[in-house]
């Protein structure tokens, strides 16, 4: 034993525990947000492995999902709803364009905006994504239980992004 070991705290470090004890330090399992980090990262680590084939990144991936679900929709639409600054976006297009993937039109309707489409070898390539990422996704769906324990986390996550629900006065 130590004589560091052996000896009554000093009074700073009794200080310091008194404060921590006032505080009401919460152990950082049960914080929301350090929570959803790590299922994040877990999910993403998941997803960089499976698509390593492909050379595909989650942004680019979930741009590929908009416009194949949504033919024409606006840059600025897409970049807005994937949360995506201008001009990272306007590089991850250029980045989709160069590999024949997806390509900008000009709108019919407004010439300064353009449409994302998919090119033949956009739809291509999204038919053999979207084959990889179903493996991945029910990889997460088993982890979770099931199809009922999936379906109740998006609810959850929903109800966490709604904003209708944030309020002040729940804190």
């Amino acid at each position: 034993m130590t004589s560091a070991e052996s000896s009554p705290p000093s009074d700073s470090q009794s200080d310091e525990a008194e404060a921590l004890r006032k505080l009401s330090v919460p152990d950082i399992e049960d914080i929301i947000g350090y929570k959803l980090r790590l299922a994040q990262l877990l999910v993403f680590q998941d997803f960089l492995e499976t698509f390593s084939e492909l050379r595909l990144r989650p942004a680019e991936f979930s741009v590929l999902v908009l416009i194949a679900r949504s033919p024409g929709l606006k840059q600025t639409e897409v970049a807005e709803r994937l949360g995506i600054k201008r001009a990272n976006f306007v590089a991850l297009m250029d980045g989709l364009e160069r590999r024949g993937l997806a390509e900008r039109r000009k709108s019919a309707n407004d010439k300064r905006s353009h449409s994302l489409h998919l090119t033949p070898e956009g739809h291509r390539f999204a038919e053999r994504m979207l084959a990889i990422w179903k493996t991945h996704e029910q990889r997460f769906v088993d982890r979770l239980g099931g199809r009922e324990a999936r379906d109740k986390l998006i609810e959850l996550l929903d109800r966490l992004l709604d904003t209708e629900h944030k309020s002040t006065s729940s804190r």
